[in-house]
């Protein structure tokens, strides 16, 4: 529902909301594409923050590829199923995935995507104000949510405050996406740390 108020907020028709919820599904790339437009920001801009925000997926990929089944073009079509709450559930904690659960695990996640923004988009005054449902919380808290259930140890744990620190260090300074990324930086070094032990 916060995607479509913003939207909407944002001078957005409730369709091309709608629409983009569809096609994107990707929650915090549709939040920088909008925050950029709606500050008068350039497409192009917009399109790169988006870039930016989503490249976390590609070493989701990576990681996700080899529990794959099929060509490359096969695995490809099933990886568009790679949400970050999904694909941290399905993760068998020994270097594979559960791919049946993350289909599973994603497709009510799409269908509740795309009502919410619907919802939202189309709720008029009644969800005027994010806060009075407290759904300006519950994106920071559902993300929040999944570093916590990833945290195993003391070095996941430090790998998670220092990204988290270093990103919210960033979030005033630096172009949308950017925080993201410098935090996906901490968890890489970490995870290369992790396997130099």
């Amino acid at each position: 529902m916060s995607f479509g108020i913003l939207a909407r907020d944002s001078g957005f028709p409730a369709e091309a909301a709608i629409v983009m919820s569809a096609i994107v599904f990707a929650g915090s790339a549709q939040f920088a594409a909008v925050s950029i437009l709606a500050s008068g920001g350039t497409a192009g801009a917009a399109v790169a923050a988006a870039a930016l925000m989503n490249s976390r997926f590609l070493p989701m990929g990576i990681a996700l590829g080899p529990s794959l089944p099929g060509r490359a073009a096969w695995r490809a079509a099933q990886g568009q199923a790679v949400v970050d709450a999904s694909w941290a559930m399905s993760n068998r904690g020994d270097g594979t995935f559960d791919r049946w659960f993350l289909f599973g695990s994603t497709a009510p996640q799409y269908v509740t995507w795309i009502a919410g923004t619907t919802l939202g988009a189309l709720g008029g005054d009644l969800f005027s104000d994010p806060s009075r449902f407290g759904l300006d919380a519950i994106y920071p808290t559902f993300f929040l949510a999944l570093v916590i259930s990833e945290v195993k140890d003391r070095t996941t744990l430090v790998i998670a405050v220092v990204g988290g620190l270093l990103a919210l260090s960033l979030v005033e300074v630096a172009p949308a996406g950017l925080p993201v990324l410098a935090a996906s930086l901490v968890a890489l070094w970490g995870l290369r740390r992790g396997r130099a032990a």
